[in-house]
């Protein structure tokens, strides 16, 4: 049944895949060769389970989607006193690529623009460049659950024209902030120059959506309190000066990059990663932003409206009886948690004959979740199965939507339906 979800990401793709606006980010020449009509998404859920869609697996190079990951790596080696003395937690307003420390403390303002991601570097200990890169190297591949390689043309091509990011690794030196601006910004500009795809960036938004264990591997990276710091950072910050914008229309702490990469994470419940190298004037992803406002205000994703883990929802699964499987949910049920039930039910599918969804005890649940549910109920009906639903108070059903006939204020009544059923098929 995840073909439902899949289904639903694909209409996306083909949605926003006419959608032109945008540049190349040409002021790398590297990267004004891309395919711009390169389009790709990716989501996994907290679980590790990924759904792909158009160009998912096409690599491009991470940009500033390293910052918040970084960061991330400075808080966990060097620790928040240290990393706070030198780089600040406050939007700025400015571009990605402003020259500019904070007034008062001549800091970066934050580790989301260049001045306060090349000042995370330093802020990565190793005895040399070599040591220090592959540190950060690793840690990005195991949020990746995967060897992320360098893309030795594009750092190239960056070291050869990156003359504001000298200009203001130069002037970090100046202020004290660090000693080695050369060094610091060649692993800089390597780590910019990391290959991933949408698939991996959707596995590192899920390694922090899960407080820092990556999903696929069942690995603890990074501690929830680096997680924590670091997600608060990117919902300020990471969209660069349309930061507000996007908090208020998605309501997801996301990072951007110039190569056309967005990386996004619902805290407890999924990541996404979204692929398209036409940027706006704030140089984010044009068709990216408009994937993840989709995303968000269609499946109900905005961080402020989710109180509780998807793994909350399914309280209990058991046999009724032969043939009957009965999934008792709870709490909140929003698209995240309705994608996971959906997964457990086909999962399942060979143990039974009748599903029976219990909702008694759900305490909310939106419009995605509905949907979801009803295409469970249309999806076991064409495989030959039926889907019962006790929903005492009416809060999934609605006219039309699945589950017309088979509603039940009780447990004992669907359960006896379920019986009642399987009798009139044996005698066919």
């Amino acid at each position: 049944m995840a073909e439902l979800v899949q289904r639903y990401l694909d209409q996306l793709v083909a949605e926003f895949a006419c959608v032109d606006d945008g540049t190349l980010a040409d002021y790398i020449p590297e990267l004004a060769e891309v395919d711009p009509t390169g389009f790709g998404l990716a989501v996994s859920s907290a679980d590790g389970f990924v759904y792909e869609s158009g160009r998912a697996r096409t690599e491009f190079t991470i940009q500033s989607i390293s910052k918040p990951f970084t960061y991330a790596l400075a808080l966990a080696e060097a620790g928040q006193q240290a990393v706070d003395a030198r780089i600040g937690v406050e939007p700025s307003g400015d571009a990605f690529n402003e020259i500019s420390v904070d007034e008062r403390t001549k800091t970066p303002k934050n580790a989301m623009i260049n001045a306060g991601a090349i000042a995370a570097v330093s802020l990565v200990p190793g005895a040399s460049t070599e040591e220090r890169f592959a540190r950060i190297q690793d840690f990005y591949s195991a949020c990746a659950g995967r060897p992320l390689e360098l893309d030795d043309d594009v750092y190239r091509s960056e070291k050869a024209t990156g003359n504001r990011n000298r200009a203001i690794a130069y002037m970090l030196t100046s202020f004290g902030v660090f000693d080695d601006p050369d060094d610091v910004l060649d692993v800089y500009f390597r780590q910019c120059s990391l290959r991933v795809t949408s698939v991996d960036l959707a596995r590192m938004g899920a390694t922090l959506a899960r407080g820092g264990i990556n999903p696929q591997t069942g690995r603890r990276v990074i501690s929830a309190e680096v997680v924590r710091r670091t997600l608060s950072v990117m919902v300020t910050c990471g969209m660069y000066n349309g930061a507000g914008d996007w908090v208020s229309a998605v309501g997801m702490p996301a990072k951007s990059g110039v190569g056309g990469g967005i990386t996004a994470v619902l805290p407890g419940q999924l990541g996404i990663g979204v692929y398209s190298p036409l940027l706006d004037g704030r140089g984010n992803s044009v068709r990216g932003v408009l994937v993840c406002r989709a995303l968000s205000q269609r499946l109900g994703l905005h961080f402020l409206t989710v109180s509780r883990e998807s793994r909350a929802t399914i309280r209990a699964v058991y046999g009724a009886c032969d043939g009957v499987q009965v999934y008792e949910m709870h709490g909140d049920l929003m698209f995240a948690g309705a994608e996971k039930v959906l997964r457990t039910v086909d999962r399942d599918s060979d143990r039974f004959s009748v599903a029976i969804l219990d909702v008694t005890r759900v305490d909310t649940i939106n419009d995605p979740a509905r949907a979801l549910l009803a295409g469970m109920s249309a999806t076991l009906r064409d495989a030959g199965k039926k889907g019962f639903l006790v929903d005492p108070d009416a809060a999934v059903i609605r006219p039309g939507r699945g589950f017309d006939d088979v509603v039940f204020s009780t447990l004992d009544g669907a359960v006896a339906a379920a019986q009642e059923w399987l009798r009139s098929q044996s005698i066919r």
